[in-house]
Order: structure tokens, then sequence, then C-alpha cells
């Protein structure tokens, strides 16, 4: 007599007597298969558990991670049988079709193929989280809403865009199929860490694509996809409150949705264009805990800003490309400031996170609500601190300069590429250079570097990375300094299914802070170049955004690859 799964797991030490005793007791309560519990119940793991299942039926178990299934068998196998059985089609040969399942006891999915495709089907194990992932990778987001929709009798892009009623496109982008398509593509950015999601409309496709840790990745989707873009757009529309008829003039808008215990702040942009219109759609989650001391700075100028910030008047600007972490630093300054004994008041555009205790104000320049506008108002409201959330002309650095001078801290942005250019491009739009000395307390410039994955992180030697790489005099010259006669071990990540193979899991900041010192304020004064003020920051100890890369490299934070992605334009 064959023996029972149990009593094989056991023989095989895989778990003990005792376990499989309490399994037996919670299977008369749900009637359970007896593996299925002892995996939900963390006795053995499902990978475990269907190898020993393969050797008792016969069957073989795969990774499938890895596994690339060609184009015939995806397009063989529709979307709505491999998502309802939940099985992934890995191959067709001479008309047998091989497929990847996580129950062996289930027939039902080989005898609905084999009834509607006329294949042979032949089944290997799989874990059902592999599978899951894989159906993800090849059939697409919402694949089979998709064809849901599709088979319902939902027309091509090109006649609905044609000959729609505004009526016909409402009803469409609240049906339930489209407001779930549309759900499944947010819930998979979010589960990717995504900060964005982008929708493209081209002349024959519909491009997805998330941006994660900085870097934009095409998202898998089916190429049926395009031919609900209207409704698409059309339920993005609805959602952040957008006029869904008109097609010709930019809209932004806002929408705030829960996923699972999560609610979010959804701010979508739209744009027309050639064949419709684009949409970008920022994620931002509503409850955000900033906190300087997370923000990825050393010690040394976490020393600095402290002791700026402590400051009574004056003014510090955070100096960088959009998308380096500015807004950010921000905030985890004015939280760090953020007492009852403060009034704080904030300018922005806009606003990006809600901050309890703090009064802030979306600028509308339709109605004239402009930076210097507010500025104005806002000092009569008797505030200690004070954040702009850029200066972008003379106007309003003039009054932001005006605000420190008469006792104000003030926090604000300039989009410069280091520090000291920060000087310079206030002269170069109009500010006098006393001004700039008697009113600034700080530059500081910063970037976003991904960090290495945990769960992939590697050593590697210095030399090997310099061999792979294609140096310039100075990089080499860094490489060498950093290796100061050894080969020294660094870090990188190998790639792995926590960090869809890219090696890199978030991102933490690069700084140089450049305080204006004595000596800093005279060569303002006298319109020195901003190489000049950079080389005497230094010469006075400030660490560069480079230097400050490299320490993280060698601390195994993040790559020298990584580094030099982020810093192009600096020299270090």
């Amino acid at each position: 007599m064959a023996l029972r799964i149990g009593d094989i797991l056991i023989e095989k030490n895989l778990i003990t007597p005792e376990d499989l005793k309490t399994a037996m007791e919670e299977r008369q309560k749900t009637k359970e298969l007896i593996g299925n519990i002892l995996v939900r119940m963390g006795f053995i793991t499902e990978k475990k558990l269907l190898q020993v299942l393969g050797e008792q039926q016969g069957m073989k178990y795969l990774e499938i991670g890895q596994l690339k299934a060609d184009d015939k068998v995806i397009k063989g196998v529709p979307a709505k049988f491999v998502w309802h059985y939940k099985i992934m089609p890995l191959s067709i040969q001479n008309n047998i079709l091989t497929i990847a399942v996580s129950d062996p006891f289930n027939m039902w999915p080989v005898d609905d193929l084999e009834a509607h495709l006329g294949y042979k089907v032949e089944r290997v194990l799989a874990t059902a989280n592999d599978i899951k992932e894989a159906l993800k990778k090849h059939y697409g987001v919402g694949a089979e809403t998709i064809e849901k929709m599709l088979s319902d009798g939902s027309r091509k892009v090109e006649d609905i865009s044609a000959t729609e009623k505004i009526e016909d496109l409402e009803k469409m982008a609240e049906s339930a199929s489209v407001i779930k398509l549309v759900n499944q593509i947010l819930q998979q950015a979010i589960n990717d860490r995504a900060t964005d999601i982008h929708i493209e409309h081209f002349r024959e496709e519909l491009s997805l694509r998330y941006r994660i840790d900085g870097i934009l990745y095409e998202a898998p989707a089916s190429e049926n996809i395009q031919y609900l873009y209207p409704a698409i757009v059309s339920r993005i529309k609805i959602m952040a409150g957008l006029d869904i008829v008109e097609r010709r003039m930019p809209q932004d808008g806002r929408a705030k949705v829960r996923i699972g215990k999560n609610e979010y702040e959804l701010r979508v942009s739209i744009i027309p264009i050639l064949y419709g219109e684009n949409i970008v759609i920022r994620i931002l989650p509503t409850t955000m805990l900033f906190s300087i001391a997370e923000l990825g700075m050393a010690e040394h100028d976490l020393k600095i800003l402290e002791k700026l910030i402590s400051q009574p008047h004056g003014i510090i600007f955070v100096t960088g490309p959009t998308g380096s972490g500015k807004t950010t630093t921000l905030y985890a300054c004015l939280s760090r400031l953020n007492t009852r004994q403060r009034k704080i008041l904030t300018i922005e555009d806009p606003i990006e996170y809600e901050l309890k205790g703090i009064s802030q104000t979306q600028i509308n320049p339709r109605i004239n609500l402009t930076f210097a506008a507010m500025l104005r108002s806002m000092l009569r409201h008797d505030p200690d601190i004070m954040m702009v959330g850029e200066v972008r002309d003379s106007e309003t650095a003039e009054i932001t300069i005006q605000t420190a001078l008469t006792g104000h801290l003030v926090f604000s942005t300039l989009h410069t590429n280091d520090a000291a250019s920060g000087a310079t491009r206030l002269i170069d739009i109009g500010i006098e250079p006393y001004l700039i000395a008697c009113s600034v307390n700080a530059f500081i410039a910063q970037r976003l570097v991904r960090e290495i994955c945990d769960k992939c992180k590697e050593q590697v030697k210095l030399s090997t990375i310099a061999k792979s790489m294609s140096l310039g005099k100075e990089e080499q010259g860094i490489l060498d300094s950093m290796r100061d006669g050894k080969d020294v071990v660094v870090y990188r990540g190998k790639g792995c299914k926590e960090c869809k193979e890219t090696g890199y899991m978030g991102r933490t900041g690069i700084y140089e802070i450049l305080p204006v010192t004595e000596e800093i304020k005279r060569l303002i004064l006298q319109k020195v170049s901003s190489d000049a003020l950079k080389a005497k920051a230094i010469e006075l100890g400030m660490h560069t955004l480079r230097q400050d890369g490299w320490d993280k490299v060698l601390l195994g934070i993040t790559t020298i690859e990584e580094v030099m992605r982020v810093t192009q334009s600096e020299a270090g």
C-alpha cells in the first residue's frame, strides 16, 4: 500500500510527527488537503512539498521563474484559461502542450484545455507564486480582464475615438471591467514600488511603463490593451475629476484610492499627443514620516545640516534636477522644526505630501496666485519658518531674500547641477551679490542613487569593475585613489526575483553641503565663477556629490556605476 504524503514527509525528515498531528487536527475543521495545511501553517515550504508530491505522482518540479515561454504558446493558450485555472503554459511541441500547475490533483485544467484547444496536455509542478509571476510577465497586467472585455464586443480604438458618443464613453469608463483593469494597473504599480505610471499611445500600440527607483521599466501588458485605450483614459479622467470631453488641452487632477489597507493619492497629468493623449500618474502615500536621519546623509553632513536648520533666520537652498529628492529633504527639515512654538508656512507647486501642523498653499498661476504674490501675503501671518517650493525668477528671489533678512528662516530650491552653482544662478537672474552673501546660509546639492538589493548583494573586487567599465582619465584616477594600492572589495547586486533582476532595491541620497562662510561670502561678492567657488569650498572641507557617492560605494550601499550615472555632469 502506497504511503500517504504526511508519512513520506516524516520519512524524509521534512516535518515531525507532531507537525502532522497538528495539521490533521486542523484538517478536521477546514477539510483542506493536508499538504496545503502544512504549507499554510509554516511546517514546510511549498517548494519542498511539490518536490515530494512530484516524486509521488511521477511529475517533474520546475523553477519556472527564469523560463521564457515563446510567443507561439502564449498566443495559443488564451488568457481566460490560464488566469482562471492559475496555470502557466510552457511549450507546444508535436501537439503536446506542457503546462505548469501548483495542484497535481486538479485535473480540470487538463480536460478543459484538451477539449477546447485540441492539444494533449502534460503537466509539471511549480509554486503558485512562480506561476502568478510568470503569468504577469508573459500575459501582462490585467490580461484576463482585457480578453473578457474584448470578447464581450468592445471595439477597436480607431472606431471608438471616431464615432463614440460621450455618454457611451462614460458608461464604458464606469463598467466593472474597465474599473477592474485600471485598478489592476494601479495595484501592480504599487506592488512593484513604482512612483509613476506612464501610459503612452502610439500609432498601433499602447505603452505601459512604471518608474521604479528612478528608472522607467516596461510593464508587461497584453498587446490588445491598445483597443481599450479610450476607456482607460476616460476612467482615469473620471477618477481625477477631469473633463472627459476635452482632448486638445493639458489637464491635471488628483484622486485618492485605497489599495489593501493603505491609502494613496494619485496626481494625474494628461497631455494631448499625435495619437490621442499621454497619461502620467504620480503615486503618493497619503501618510509619510519624514526624518533627516533617514535621508542618507553622512554623519559629518548631518551635523552641518542640524546646525544650519537651528539658525533663527537666513535661507537654505536645496539644489538639483527634477526627481533628485529635494522636496523630501525640505519636508524632513520642516518636520524636525515642527513644534507648537513655531508657525510654519509653505508655498508649493504642487503640494506632494500633507504635513500635519504646517499650513501649506498650492500656487495657481491662472488666478495670479504665484510664489511672489503668496510670499507677500504670508508675511502678514506672522510665520517663524517658511518654505518656498522653488525660486524661478528675480521677483520671487528678491522677496524670499527680504523675508530672510527680516528675521525668518526660509527653505527653498533651485535647479542647478551642484551647490556652488546656486550662487551664480541667483546672480544670473538679477540678484545683487551682497544680498546673497547677507541672506543665504547654505546651498545643498543632492541626487538619488539606487541602493544595492540586500537579497542578492555579492562582493566584487574593484579591479574587476574597472576592467568591465569604460573609464575616462578622471574616473580611473578616482578608482585608483579608492584602491590606494590595494584591491578593495566593494558590492553589487547580482539580480534576483525580489529586485526584478535589477540588482537594486530602494534609493538613498548623496549630498554636498556648501555653508556660506566668510570666505565664501567674499568670493560671492567678487562674482567669481562657480568652479572657483567650488574649489574654495572643497579646500574648506566640503565633500562633493561624487565623493559622498564613493563613500557609499565603499560602505556597500550603492555601486560605482550608479554614482557615475547620477553625477555625470560633476567633477569629483
